[in-house]
C-alpha cells in the first residue's frame, strides 16, 4: 500500500491527484492554536433521492431486536448497519468520546457561531424556528440547542438512533443516510449544522448544495471538518503538514497513522479531504453570503512549549485521540491493513502522545454563512 506525496493547500485549493488540480502552498502561516480572521452506496443515485423511510418521530427505545437491526459487530466494536461508507463505531465508547470532544470544542470555539442566536430567536409570528444537525453523533450539540431554544424544532440525523434518555421534547432523532438525499428537508430549517462527518460523505460538494436548499432565506449554515492529517509546528511559527507514505512504518507515528486512516476512509467511499475545500465550496456557492472562515490549530498533546491554556486543550485532544485510535481499528482492519501494522502504528502513536514528544497540531477548518434572501 503506497500513497503519492501530498501537498498542503491554501484555503481555496484542491488536493493534487488524478481528478483534481493542485495548489503548491504547504505552510499555514498562523501561530500555534490560533484563529484566523474572517450507505449502501452501491444503490445511491445523485439524480434521484434513495433515502430510507423517515422521519422517526422521537428517540428510539432500544430493544434487543432494534439493536440487532441498527448495529453490527466488527473487530470488537459496534458499527452502524446502514452505511458501508462510514466505518467508525456507534457504540457507547464512541458516544462518550464524542461527548467529551463536544465540550472541548466549546472551550476552543464557543457553543454557537455568531449570528445563531438572532437566527433562532422566536420573533416571527406563525413560524417555528427549526435546526437540523447532520451526522449528530452523540447528539450533544443538537440537544443543547433544543434546550436553549425550547420553542424551536430540532432534528438530529444519523445512521443510528440517538439513545439519550434526556432528549428534550422539541428534539427528534431520525435514522437516515444523508448520502441518499435531503430533498425531504428542502425549505424546512433556519440552521443546518454539521461537524466532522466527511469520512462518511461520498460527495461533499453535493451535500453543500442540498443543504442550501434545506435552509430558509437568511438561514445559517455552520460546518466544520478536519483533513485527517497532522501538522508540525515549525521554528518560524508556521505549521507544515506531515506528508508521509504508507510504504514505510516509522515515526512520526501519529502522523503516519493518520495517513493510513485518510486512505482507508477514501477507499471506503468517504471524502476525508473535504476540509481542504470547504471554504471554497461554500464561498463560491451562489446561495450563500456573509461567509466566514476560521482555522483552529488544536495541539495533539500538552507539549512543553505550549501555554497553560494550550496544554489543557492538548491534554483533552490527546485523550480524544487515544480513543480515536481505537475507534479507527475497524476502518483500518476492514480496509485490509494487516493487524500487526495497525498494532504497531497505534502503540507507537500512543507512546508519542503520552510523552508529548512532538509539538504537533490537528487543523480544524470551520465555515459559517447565511443563505441569501433572494
Amino acid at each position: 500500500m503506497t500513497i503519492h506525496s501530498l501537498h498542503s493547500m491554501a484555503h481555496h485549493g484542491r488536493l493534487q491527484d488524478a481528478d483534481h488540480d493542485s495548489d503548491d502552498e504547504s505552510v499555514a502561516s498562523l501561530p500555534p492554536f490560533s484563529v484566523s480572521g474572517s450507505t449502501r452506496h452501491s444503490h445511491t443515485s445523485y439524480d434521484v433521492s434513495m433515502r430510507s423511510a423517515s422521519p422517526t418521530p422521537s428517540v428510539w427505545s432500544m430493544t434487543s431486536s432494534m439493536r440487532s437491526q441498527a448495529f453490527k459487530q466488527e473487530f470488537g466494536r459496534e458499527l452502524n448497519n446502514y452505511s458501508e461508507v462510514y466505518r467508525l463505531p456507534a457504540d457507547d465508547e464512541e458516544l462518550d468520546r464524542l461527548d467529551h470532544q463536544h465540550q472541548m470544542f466549546i472551550e476552543i470555539m464557543g457553543k454557537y457561531p455568531p449570528g445563531l442566536p438572532d437566527v433562532m430567536r422566536d420573533d416571527v409570528p406563525g413560524e417555528t424556528k427549526a435546526c437540523l444537525d447532520l451526522g449528530c453523533g452523540s447528539g450533544a450539540w443538537i440537544m443543547e440547542l433544543a434546550r436553549d431554544y425550547p420553542n424551536s424544532r430540532a432534528v438530529a440525523v444519523d445512521l443510528v438512533p440517538m439513545q439519550s434518555l434526556t432528549m428534550p421534547d422539541n428534539c427528534r432523532s431520525e435514522v437516515d443516510d444523508i448520502n441518499l438525499g435531503l430533498e425531504h428537508f428542502y425549505g424546512d430549517f433556519n440552521v443546518v449544522h454539521a461537524r466532522l462527518i466527511s469520512s462518511g460523505i461520498k460527495d461533499y460538494a453535493r451535500l453543500i448544495d442540498q443543504v442550501a436548499h434545506c435552509l430558509r432565506p437568511a438561514g445559517l449554515l455552520d460546518m466544520m471538518e478536519f483533513d485527517f492529517h497532522v501538522y508540525d509546528h515549525m521554528p518560524d511559527g508556521n505549521h507544515r503538514r506531515c506528508d508521509l507514505e504508507t510504504s514505510s512504518i516509522a515515526e512520526p507515528w501519529l502522523a503516519r497513522w493518520m495517513i493510513f486512516t485518510n486512505i482507508a476512509a477514501k477507499n471506503a467511499g468517504g471524502y476525508p479531504d473535504a476540509a481542504t475545500h470547504l471554504h471554497r465550496w461554500i464561498n463560491t456557492h451562489p446561495a450563500f453570503e456573509d461567509v466566514v472562515y476560521h482555522d483552529y490549530w488544536v495541539p495533539v498533546s500538552p507539549h512543553a512549549s505550549l501555554t497553560d491554556f494550550q496544554k489543557r486543550i492538548g491534554t483533552q485532544m490527546r485523550d480524544d485521540i487515544y480513543s480515536f485510535l481505537k475507534s479507527c481499528r475497524p476502518l483500518l482492519l476492514g480496509g485490509g491493513v494487516p493487524e500487526a501494522i495497525v498494532n504497531e502504528l497505534q502503540g507507537n502513536a500512543e507512546w508519542e502522545l503520552r510523552t508529548a514528544a512532538r509539538a504537533q497540531y490537528i487543523r480544524c477548518q470551520s465555515v459559517y454563512c447565511r443563505k441569501k434572501i433572494s
